[in-house]
C-alpha cells in the first residue's frame, strides 16, 4: 500500500510508537510518505527516517506557534492538545499533499494530530485510520485525582470537558480508531456512547511492542542493591511516580536495607525531582543517550505509577532487558503478564517495600522473574504483531470505503 503517515511530531526512538510502525510498514514493503512538523533540532531524527520513507514532507512548528495555537483555543471548544499543530502552514501542507492523491490509506497519529487528519479529508480522499494512542481525557481525570503537581491538575481541569467532547466525536470523523490498550478502548467507547458521539467507526487495540533486538538482556552481572525507574521525567505522571517511590517507598526499604541505591533515569526532571539527589543514595540522571546500561545493571526495575493511560513502554523495555520488575497495577494494566510469575504487582508503599526487600534477598527468584518477563514480551509484544494488526486495520478501512 501507499500510506500517507501524518504525525504531530517527528517519529524517533523517543516517539517510539510511530517510529516503529513506520519502520515496520516500510520493511513489509509499503511505500510511506511521512508528513510532520519539524524544528531546527530535528535534522538528525529526520535523516534517520529517510531509509524507511519514500518521501518526507514537513513544515516548521515552533514553541511560540504552539503557544499561540493554545491561546487561540482558550475561548473555544477546541482542546489544547487538538490545537497543538493547528497552524495555517501545516493545515495547508496537509490539504495539498492529500489532494495530490496517490495514496491507499491515510494514517494520523494522536489527538495532537487530529486536526491535521480532518484537514486531509479532501475530495476523493482514501480511507483514514486514526491512531488515538491513548484516551487523553481519561489521563486528565486521573491527573485531577492523583497528581501532586498543581500545574498538572490545573491543566487537566481546564481541558478535561473539551477533551471529552472532542474524543466522543472520533467515530463521526474516523472510520477506524486505534488505541494501545483495552482500557483506552473502553474509555473512548464510553465517551462515544454516553456523550452523544456517533456510534460508527471501529475502535481497535493495537498494543505497543518493544524492540527485542535493541532491548536485549546483556551478559553482565547485575548490581546487588540498585533500583531503577526510567521514563521522561518532564511528564507529570512519571514525576508523581518518582516522588512516590523516593519519598514513601524507599524509606521503608532503607529501614531494612540502608545500602540500597535508587536511580531515576530520564530527561527533564523538575526541581522537585532534582532535589531528591540531596540524599546520596538517590541518583537523578536527567537525559541519557542510552537507557540500556541502567536497565542492564539494575538489581530491580520499579515502576510505581500512580496514574496514567495506555501501555507503558518503560515497563516493556525493562522486561525486555530481563530486569526483574516490581510495578503498580496501573503500570501493568494493559499487559497480560502474570503477577508473581513474570512481574510482581504492588500498590501501597508497604507492599512495594515488602516485594523489593524479598527480591533483594532472593537472587534465584530475581533471575527467574527476569527471564520469564523477557519471555513474556517476546510472546506478546514483538512489533511484528503490531504491524500485522495495523495492516488488518488498513485493509478493513479500505473494505468499508469500497462498500459505500
Amino acid at each position: 500500500m501507499r500510506v500517507l503517515f501524518i504525525t504531530p511530531y517527528v517519529p524517533s526512538q523517543i516517539r517510539v510508537r510511530p517510529y516503529q510502525l513506520l519502520r515496520g510498514l516500510a520493511e513489509r514493503g509499503h511505500a510511506v510518505t511521512l508528513l510532520c512538523p519539524a524544528g531546527s533540532n530535528d535534522a538528525d531524527a529526520l535523516a534517520a527516517l529517510r531509509p524507511y520513507c519514500e518521501r518526507i514532507v514537513s513544515a516548521p512548528l515552533s514553541r511560540a506557534a504552539v503557544l499561540a495555537n493554545c491561546l487561540r483555543a482558550l475561548p473555544s471548544a477546541l482542546p489544547f492538545q487538538a490545537a497543538y499543530c493547528r497552524t495555517p502552514a501545516l493545515l495547508e501542507l496537509v490539504r495539498r499533499t492529500a489532494a495530490a492523491g496517490g495514496y491507499d490509506v491515510i494514517h494520523v497519529e494522536h489527538l495532537r494530530g487530529a486536526e491535521l487528519g480532518l484537514a486531509a479529508m479532501v475530495a476523493d480522499a482514501p480511507p483514514m485510520v486514526f491512531d488515538a494512542v491513548d484516551c487523553i481525557s481519561l489521563l486528565f481525570e486521573r491527573a485531577l485525582r492523583r497528581s501532586p503537581s498543581l500545574a498538572a491538575r490545573a491543566m487537566a481541569l481546564l481541558d478535561l470537558q473539551r477533551t471529552r467532547r472532542y474524543e466522543a466525536s472520533y467515530g463521526a470523523h474516523f472510520p477506524t480508531t486505534l488505541v494501545t490498550s483495552p482500557e483506552d478502548r473502553w474509555a473512548l467507547e464510553t465517551l462515544r456512547d454516553g456523550g452523544g458521539g456517533a456510534r460508527t467507526g471501529a475502535i481497535t487495540v493495537l498494543a505497543n511492542g518493544v524492540d527485542l533486538a535493541y532491548f536485549a538482556p546483556q551478559d553482565r552481572p547485575r548490581a546487588s542493591a540498585t533500583l531503577v525507574f526510567t521514563g521522561k521525567m518532564s511528564y507529570h505522571a512519571n514525576q508523581a511516580a518518582a516522588l512516590f517511590l523516593a519519598q514513601q517507598i524507599m524509606p521503608l526499604v532503607w529501614r531494612e536495607r540502608p545500602d540500597v541505591r535508587l536511580q531515576l533515569v530520564g530527561a527533564g526532571p523538575p526541581p522537585s525531582l532534582l532535589a531528591l539527589a540531596a540524599d546520596t543514595r538517590i541518583e537523578v540522571t536527567g537525559w541519557v543517550a542510552d537507557l540500556r546500561p541502567y536497565l542492564a545493571q539494575a538489581t530491580l526495575a520499579v515502576c510505581a505509577l500512580r496514574y496514567g493511560v495506555g501501555i507503558q513502554n518503560k515497563v516493556l523495555e525493562a522486561m525486555a532487558m530481563g530486569a526483574p520488575l516490581v510495578a503498580s497495577r496501573q503500570a501493568a494494566v494493559a499487559l497480560d503478564a502474570l503477577d508473581g510469575h513474570e512481574l510482581i504487582l504492588a500498590e501501597r508503599p508497604d507492599e512495594f517495600a515488602r516485594a523489593i526487600l524479598a527480591l533483594l534477598d532472593d537472587p534465584a527468584r530475581r533471575a527467574a522473574l527476569g527471564t520469564r518477563g523477557r519471555q513474556y514480551v517476546e510472546r506478546q509484544h514483538d512489533w511484528a504483531r503490531a504491524i500485522a494488526t495495523l495492516e488488518d486495520a488498513y485493509a478493513a478501512a479500505l473494505h468499508v470505503q469500497r462498500g459505500r
